[in-house]
């Protein structure tokens, strides 16, 4: 959702609620100035997540190794004592 900083700041809350109720962003623009995004803390950290794992070159090959592995069947397997049946 877009909307002016006028908008935004008539109904901050109302905003602010359905940004993080939504787990969307909400961009406000600004006629002199940069625009800015408003988003709840726990989505803003896990994008920062996100971004650490995609950028760490060593983590993304494990990655990829161990999607090769459950795709060939092999690897760990949790017996159900594990999993908490």
């Amino acid at each position: 959702m877009t909307l002016s900083v006028n908008q935004f700041r008539a109904n901050l809350k109302r905003y602010v609620d359905e940004a993080i109720d939504r787990h969307e962003p909400l961009t406000v623009t600004r006629k002199n100035g940069e625009d800015f995004v408003v988003m709840s803390l726990d989505d803003y950290q896990r994008e920062q997540e996100t971004l650490y794992v995609l950028s760490n070159q060593k983590l993304m090959h494990q990655i990829a190794e161990s999607l090769q592995t459950h795709r060939a069947g092999k690897g760990y397997r949790p017996g159900e004592d594990e999993l908490g049946f």
